[in-house]
């Protein structure tokens, strides 16, 4: 067997971060954070709301058999060992991975994780016939996990994974992966809503209070497997706050420590008054995707470029505060995959208006467009003035953008289910952020049409037999910098088609309180409350 490590390149420029002063004892006064969502991300393994779902009830009472380094602001996050301490590809046979688990580990109820609570999990998201099976975690994370096959038990530490071709973006997937306990769903009555409100994870936290909608109480386990992980607060509070200048006012008055995606108006007054606002630019970006199936004005490439070119990106970043950077396709200029497209993203009116009467729209025939968007969400930064700036930008070019508002997870139903579907309520597009940490989250799950919908997270049914092609030799090289190269011409070939409307990248704002210490913003989705605590 031989060893093969992934090191994810993003790209990304710094913009401050909040050094630790750490303390060996958990500090006894709770750290309350204000999350975007409308409500608590589910709790029972593998979370809901996305992103931030994942980072607030994921990665706090769970671990994935591959976790992210999340300790760095400055260097792009990279994959690094978790519930397994190692991953071999077997250069034989490259459909099979061997993945060696840590011995030691316990669930919150004291019982082992082994290789059998592996494929009981994994069991629990794929096979319907068992009694463990959920639908709801399925949803989660079924788009994220394409290229599994099958798994078993080698001994009770090592397990094997296969997968349907060669693909060396495997071990992105599996760190979407989260591992609950068999015993305590056993103890619960084989009943997940039980779980829910008694779950048993590996994670630095344990679950202790939970009122759906409200608030989340969680406290430290000091039995954690990786000691650098034990937190450094006895109790982490999570509280829904979907309106950003309600988190922000909870800021001010002090009800919470720490909120995310403060309103950009807010901004100075938080500084002036002694709070600390951070950002990094990371892999993510907020588009528009738009529907490719028959009869959508989205098939013309004209009306494509056209969109791409009536939005002022500049003016957008204003509007942030800020707080975020154009953006230019994908993934940004610095990046290793960003390629040579031809097609320039910018602000152009004056082309729009063209390439629009080109395509046959014009002051007695406009484009009426239709997009399904959310007030609030993970990674939706502020959607509602960034949309309706939007649309008054394709007013100007004669584009009527109608917006249809649904909550967070009603996007994400729309997205899950295709274009067309009966969640997406007769729209021609969403507007869903999205990650782009690492090749199969950036292209795969995308813009393969192995992913069209249900199947992963084509909502577009956009199929191109060349980006196929490329996408299905680019996960076949397991030399990262022949892989980049190719990604680069699959980036451009995407820009140069407008295959989306690239808005912009997001710096993932955060402001806390001068008190809170620990935070470091790494540049990724997701991020580390473990070591964060508020001071004396």
């Amino acid at each position: 067997m031989k060893r093969f490590t992934f090191k994810p390149l993003v790209c990304a420029i710094a913009l401050g971060t909040l050094a630790f002063s750490g303390t060996a004892l958990a500090q006894k006064k709770p750290l309350r954070v204000g999350m975007t969502l409308s409500d608590i991300p589910t709790t029972t393994g593998q979370p809901n709301g996305g992103g931030e779902g994942n980072r607030m009830t994921g990665i706090t009472l769970y671990d994935g058999m591959i976790n992210w380094k999340l300790d760095d602001a400055k260097g792009p996050s990279t994959l690094v060992p978790g519930l397994a301490t190692e991953w071999n590809v077997d250069p034989k046979d490259l459909t099979r991975w061997i993945f060696k688990l840590r011995k030691g580990v316990k669930f919150h109820d004291g019982s082992d994780f082994t290789a059998d609570a592996v494929v009981w999990n994994l069991d629990k998201l794929y096979k319907k016939e068992v009694p463990q099976y959920d639908a709801r975690q399925a949803a989660q994370v079924i788009g994220r996990v394409l290229s599994l096959k099958g798994w078993r038990k080698i001994d009770d530490y090592t397990v094997e994974l296969t997968t349907y071709t060669p693909d060396s973006t495997f071990p992105y997937q599996v760190s979407y992966v989260y591992y609950s306990s068999p015993a305590q769903f056993e103890k619960l009555g084989r009943d997940w809503n039980k779980f829910a409100a008694q779950p048993s994870g590996t994670g630095p936290f344990k679950l202790d209070k939970l009122v759906p909608r409200e608030r989340i109480e969680m406290v430290r386990n000091p039995g954690y497997w990786d000691p650098k992980r034990i937190p450094k607060t006895e109790r982490l509070i999570l509280l829904p706050i979907p309106e950003a200048t309600t988190r922000a006012s909870a800021l001010l008055s002090g009800q919470v420590d720490f909120i995310e995606v403060p309103p950009p108006d807010f901004v100075p007054r938080l500084k002036a008054q002694g709070f600390v606002v951070t950002s990094n630019i990371y892999p993510h970006y907020w588009p528009y995707y738009m529907s490719f199936r028959e009869g959508s004005p989205w098939r013309d490439l004209r009306v494509r470029k056209a969109v791409n070119l009536a939005i002022d990106r500049d003016g957008i970043v204003k509007l942030l505060g800020g707080l975020a950077e154009p953006a230019k396709g994908i993934v940004d200029d610095s990046s290793p995959w960003f390629g040579k497209p031809q097609f320039k993203v910018k602000y152009d009116p004056a082309t729009a208006k063209k390439l629009l009467a080109e395509a046959g729209y014009g002051p007695s025939k406009p484009l009426h467009l239709k997009i399904l968007i959310s007030p609030s969400g993970s990674g939706q930064m502020l959607p509602k003035p960034m949309n309706e700036y939007i649309q008054q930008n394709l007013k100007q070019v004669g584009i009527n953008l109608e917006l249809v508002t649904v909550d967070w997870e009603g996007i994400r139903n729309c997205r899950r289910a295709g274009a067309g579907a009966p969640p997406c309520h007769g729209t021609d597009g969403i507007n869903n952020s999205s990650g782009t940490a690492d090749p199969f989250s950036a292209f795969t799950r995308v813009y393969s049409s192995k992913s069209i919908a249900p199947k992963g997270w084509n909502y577009m049914y956009y199929s191109d037999p060349k980006v196929d092609a490329m996408i299905d030799k680019a996960m076949t090289i397991f030399d990262e910098k022949k892989r980049d190269v190719l990604l680069g011409e699959i980036h451009a070939y995407l820009v140069d088609n407008a295959v989306d409307v690239w808005v912009v990248h997001d710096t993932g704002p955060r402001a806390m309180s001068s008190k809170v210490r620990g935070w470091t913003q790494a540049k990724n989705w997701f991020q580390d409350l473990a070591p964060v605590y508020v001071a004396d």
